[in-house]
């Protein structure tokens, strides 16, 4: 009889051990999903601050940022020339491309042509204006189809190429209509890529911040891509040298206003390039 008592207490102390004993061994369990859960909330909180939010909008932005006054559409060409090619390339580019520019029955313009000096060698750039739009364009590559000098000139400079890419653009309504100027001058193209659905918050900052660098003429043009690599801005920048670059480019950090600016702009930005170039003898911008 106390035998069986003993055991029957003994059979209690166990399983009240076992019940006492069951929530401590959830507990790394439930540290963990403790931890993890702590851990989403984090992240969500951190991703709120980096993830920009995209207002909605009711039109396209090439109505709301472009020029609406015009319907003209710039094509800028990138060439990769081989390096002992670069001569006879431009010799070449010299002799047709002004042809087709002075061509009245042609409905386009040759803005510029450069070579690249600092940034990616051995670069050739081309930046062409269609006046009336795709329209324009689409007459333009028609013709030079039936083009004999055009078709020989294509074959003669894909064999002196690396590579090519070319992007369709519209200009921004705040920025100069880019038109011949003499020289000598040296030319900057800046060219950022935007974070996809920044454009309209790019353009009202850059609205107000091209009136701080037109003192000394030096803004040339301001485009947006179309077709090609998307949300990409380029800035084109005429100066006399790369010391008068220097400064005006110091002058503009003490006028009022300007570093809030780019404070604002810096983090729409993914990526960006600076290109130096010297134009040919026959480009428009000199």
């Amino acid at each position: 009889m106390a035998a069986r008592v003993l055991r029957a207490r003994g059979a209690a102390w166990a399983g009240g051990l076992l019940r006492r004993a069951a929530p401590c061994s959830l507990l790394p369990r439930l540290r963990t999903w403790t931890s993890s859960s702590n851990r989403s909330r984090e992240d969500s909180w951190l991703k709120s601050l980096f993830v920009r939010k995209v207002d909605p909008r009711k039109d396209a932005h090439s109505n709301l940022l472009a020029k609406k006054e015009t319907s003209n559409l710039y094509k800028l060409q990138f060439h990769n020339v081989k390096p002992e090619c670069l001569e006879a390339y431009n010799k070449i580019c010299q002799e047709v491309l002004p042809k087709i520019h002075e061509d009245k029955h042609y409905p386009c313009t040759l803005v510029g042509t450069w070579n690249t000096w600092y940034g990616e060698q051995d670069q050739a750039v081309h930046l062409w204006r269609y006046e009336g739009g795709y329209p324009a364009l689409t007459e333009v590559m028609n013709k030079l189809r039936g083009n004999k000098e055009f078709l020989e000139f294509r074959k003669a400079r894909s064999d002196m190429l690396l590579s090519r890419k070319n992007q369709l653009l519209l200009e921004f309504s705040f920025w100069n209509e880019p038109v011949p100027r003499s020289g000598p001058n040296i030319y900057e193209l800046r060219s950022y890529q935007l974070r996809p659905g920044t454009m309209i918050e790019w353009g009202n900052y850059w609205a107000r911040a091209i009136r701080f660098r037109q003192d000394g003429n030096e803004a040339v043009g301001g485009f947006f891509s179309q077709i090609g690599q998307l949300y990409m801005v380029h800035h084109l920048w005429a100066y006399r040298d790369l010391q008068t670059r220097e400064d005006i480019r110091n002058a503009a950090w003490h006028k009022h206003g300007w570093e809030e600016l780019v404070y604002y702009t810096v983090p729409l930005i993914q990526e960006m390039e600076s290109r130096i170039m010297i134009p040919l003898k026959t480009s428009p911008l000199q």
